[in-house]
């Protein structure tokens, strides 16, 4: 039966790397994270290899900061005169199971996956960006594009084994501890019993939250560590499930003449993907995943070159590009010879019916069939697909670098926000009026599927930033009003606009229940402190 109540033990292993290095070349190396932000300074950098030595290295120093690959877009990852643990020692894939694997943190999730496929296995909620590592995903509740059939990372971590600000260590299994009817967990260390309360904010109803603390009645002790952001405990294990066999999946490129027709289209497929999981292969098309870039992200991709190196088609009058993935059933179109017989002839009236056919006969329909591009799993063509993709936030993190050298304080400005998917028009159409009335220039990229979106700011100068923090702020009130989550996928970090974000999302009083479960597991503000609120309030180190 769960209980509200766990046993913390001691570490395991010996304390053999606890050496804190302050030289200027070890410490010039972890400054930054992927959002760039300046004034980045360390008291040291430590690399442990146990769990003996993380809890040492915690005991040892009065802030930590834990990191992997500093993929961080919130500033989660820039010191700010912490002790970092980089974790880059903790690399291994402990062991792959039938239906799940155990990793340690510093594990990219590119590796997980080649290591997964070589099983035939597949890890699902992996972010857009793989070179991110198991423990960041966990620490942030990762999701990316297939988040639309498949979840967020909470849904797949099954145990986490995290070492405490107290240096005692939890092992955590879904489904043993869960929250008192009253609204707690008792956690008992070496040090006596601490009672952790559970916030009574509501979070959300949309796919995708990651917005400080997880809270909901009778929820699961591993819930509280996942999307924490590494301020309650450093997580130095973690077993997430995974699907055999691989899913074999097409993708599919489609240009279009509006947004509308954008959100048209992604709301026929959405409804073609309820049908497939409701009937099987019998009916409808699996869409997992439909990523949606605008009319300046097509450009972005034609100034740098990228559409035309790649070959794929982002004509000057494209208002919105589409690139869906499509998942076939074992059995479907066996060889690429078969596949391309069936979307050859997906029109003709004695077409069999199955998953291509269906999905062309849907892309006529929209009209957009002629100018799709299918490619089909296994392809080369799926690489060019996804480059595309990669190439926007590429090209424009480029150009804000470009900004930044002729004004140092530039600054990466982006929003990560999501509403539920029958609100998204209105919430693009938001979007557009408020960085229009600002004179921003801007692009707006994301999982439309899930009705995710990043809009950024491409700034001149320092100007534009300051309006593209208020046309965020702006933007995160009106998300919320219209019952979605401005905090989406990235986190918060220490990114002053998300964590005004978070204050707007749950109000004064969800912050400061937010604070009390984190005095409560750290009582000296030790774990990444300025993470998720600022450290020294209300009393708080």
């Amino acid at each position: 039966m769960p209980s509200h109540r766990i046993a913390a033990r001691a570490p395991r292993g010996q304390a053999v790397e606890t050496d804190v290095r302050t030289d200027a070349e070890t410490i010039s190396a972890i400054l930054e994270d992927a959002a760039h932000v300046p004034g980045g300074h360390a008291a040291g950098v430590a690399r442990p290899a146990t769990e003996a030595d993380v809890a040492a290295l915690i005991a040892g120093a009065s802030r930590v900061l834990p990191i992997g690959a500093q993929s961080s877009l919130t500033g989660g990852a820039t010191p700010m005169g912490d002790v970092v643990l980089d974790l880059q020692r903790f690399d291994r894939i402990v062991s792959i199971g039938a239906d799940e694997v155990v990793v340690q943190p510093g594990v990219p999730i590119g590796v997980l996956q080649a290591a997964l496929a070589r099983d035939g296995r597949f890890y699902p909620p992996a972010p857009t960006f793989d070179g991110a590592c198991a423990g960041g995903v966990v620490a942030t509740n990762a999701a990316g594009a297939a988040t639309f059939k498949y979840g967020t990372t909470r849904d797949w971590v099954r145990r986490l084994t995290v070492v405490l600000a107290t240096g005692d260590v939890l092992d955590l299994t879904r489904g043993e501890t869960t929250a008192h009817p009253d609204g707690y967990f008792d956690v008992v260390t070496a040090g006596g019993a601490i009672r952790v309360p559970v916030p009574t904010y509501r979070m959300p109803d949309v796919p995708k939250c990651s917005a400080g603390y997880f809270a909901a009645a009778g929820m699961d002790l591993v819930d509280l560590f996942v999307g924490s952001e590494g301020t309650l405990g450093v997580v130095t294990e973690a077993t997430f499930a995974v699907v055999a066999p691989a899913p074999r999946v097409a993708m599919v490129w489609i240009t279009l003449p509006s947004e509308g027709a954008a959100t048209d289209l992604t709301r026929t497929l959405r409804t073609a993907a309820r049908d497939a999981r409701r009937h099987g292969a019998a009916r409808g098309v699996d869409v997992a995943a439909i990523e949606h870039l605008d009319a300046r992200s097509l450009a972005v991709v034609r100034e740098d070159g990228v559409a035309r190196r790649h070959r794929v088609a982002a004509p000057d009058d494209a208002q919105a590009a589409l690139l869906a993935q499509v998942e076939l059933p074992p059995g479907a179109a066996p060889t690429p010879g078969a596949a391309y017989d069936e979307i050859g002839g997906a029109l003709a009236a004695d077409a069999p019916d199955t998953p291509l056919v269906r999905l062309c006969r849907l892309l006529a329909d929209a009209g957009v069939l002629d100018d799709a591009e299918i490619a089909l799993p296994g392809d080369r063509r799926q690489a060019h697909l996804t480059a595309m993709r990669e190439a926007v936030p590429e090209g424009v993190n480029r150009r804000v670098g470009e900004a930044k050298r002729g004004n140092a304080a530039i600054e990466k400005t982006a929003a990560d926000m999501i509403v539920p998917f029958a609100r998204f028009d209105e919430s693009l159409a938001f979007f557009h009026r408020s960085f229009h009335a600002r004179s921003l220039d801007y692009a707006i990229w994301g999982h439309i599927s899930d009705g995710n979106v990043h809009p950024n700011v491409i700034p001149a100068t320092m100007e534009d930033v300051v309006r593209g923090r208020q046309a965020i702020l702006e933007c995160g009130r009106e998300i919320i009003s219209l019952g979605g989550c401005p905090l989406a996928e990235h986190g918060v970090g220490r990114n002053p606009v998300k964590q005004s974000l978070l204050r707007e999302l749950y109000g004064a009083e969800g912050v400061a229940e937010m604070r009390a479960v984190k005095a409560a597991l750290d009582p000296h503000g030790k774990l990444a402190p300025g993470v998720l609120f600022p450290a020294a309030a209300d009393g708080m180190p």
